[in-house]
């Protein structure tokens, strides 16, 4: 099949990333609403991703079963690396909103343009540049902060190191680890995505992409022994939610830029959504985030920045 495909204009483009970037913002929230209803982090990133799969279904049946029939062994083969990586992305990123804060997560799963720039020399042919080694650095020291300032606190007028988290199950390193994890794992899904978007159409990358992940998380699932139905209907509504709105508006909207912008360019863009998700979090929980985190964040986000721009 051809991959010619008209480009479209470049206030388009950023029109739709602008769009994605809005609603990913609202993932993080809508997964700690989900976490109150007392719904484990894995179950939720698989109906996330599983409802999003059967909602594109017919319209990948009707429009594109012709195109996912001649893709051949090359591009199936990495579309489904593409979505186990993505499948492992929600699972760790889901996982560390129940242990840290929202500004945490979404700051270090956001370093994922940093990852993309490791890679690009090796996977996409793309140099490593002296701006994204100074914005590495940034972002790693960043990270340093962000990791320590969530677990310390005073006590006695003492600074102390809580590793262990407190009694009501909030674990900062760890979960400040899965987030790090995530933002990995969806280097790897949008290198991917970058080689193999201009050659397919954004309905069937997408459904075959989400269809894998959906599978992955199944897997983990079963083998961590989750119940997967048996929550209220205001848990399987927050997952409608998350489907329509940060999956299938706001990752597909980056997918669709993928096929028209640097793979960097894009994951610049998302560095936005920690900003977003903070005041959002602000508002709803009244979670707000000490100055250390704060101190770092800004550190994470300006490596991101000068890192990606580099690159784009």
């Amino acid at each position: 099949m051809s991959s010619t495909k008209e480009t479209p204009s470049r206030v388009l483009q950023y029109l739709v990333l602008g769009a994605g970037i809005f609603a990913i913002s609202l993932g993080s929230i809508l997964i700690r609403l989900a976490q109150d209803e007392a719904v484990p982090s894995l179950v939720i990133a698989l109906w996330r991703m599983l409802l999003s799969v059967l909602i594109l279904l017919p319209f990948t049946i009707v429009g594109r079963r012709q195109e996912l029939g001649e893709m051949g062994r090359a591009k199936w083969g990495l579309a489904i690396v593409s979505g186990m990586l993505l499948g492992m992305h929600f699972a760790t990123w889901t996982s560390s909103i129940a242990f840290t804060s929202i500004t945490s997560s979404t700051v270090l799963v956001a370093t994922a343009p940093l990852w993309v720039g490791l890679a690009s020399p090796f996977l996409l042919n793309e140099p490593l540049t002296r701006g994204l080694k100074i914005g590495i650095g940034l972002a790693m020291f960043g990270t340093l902060v962000v990791s320590l300032g969530a677990a310390l606190a005073m006590e006695d007028g003492r600074i102390i190191l809580d590793v262990a988290g407190n009694s009501e199950g909030s674990n900062p390193l760890l979960g400040n680890a899965l987030a790090l994890a995530g933002g990995i794992t969806v280097a790897g899904y949008m290198i991917i995505g970058r080689r193999l978007r201009p050659h397919l159409s954004l309905l069937s990358y997408t459904f075959v992409v989400y269809g894998m992940a959906a599978v992955t998380l199944l897997i983990i699932n079963l083998i961590g022994g989750e119940d997967l139905v048996g929550y209220g209907w205001m848990a399987f509504a927050l997952f409608l939610v998350m489907a329509l709105i940060p999956q299938l508006t706001g990752h597909s909207s980056f997918n669709w830029a993928l096929s028209f912008l640097p793979a960097a360019f894009v994951s610049l863009a998302a560095i936005s959504e920690p900003v977003g998700a903070t005041i959002l979090a602000m508002i709803i929980f009244q979670e707000f985030p000490g100055p250390v985190v704060i101190l770092g964040s800004i550190l994470i986000l300006a490596g991101v920045y000068v890192g990606s721009r580099s690159q784009a």
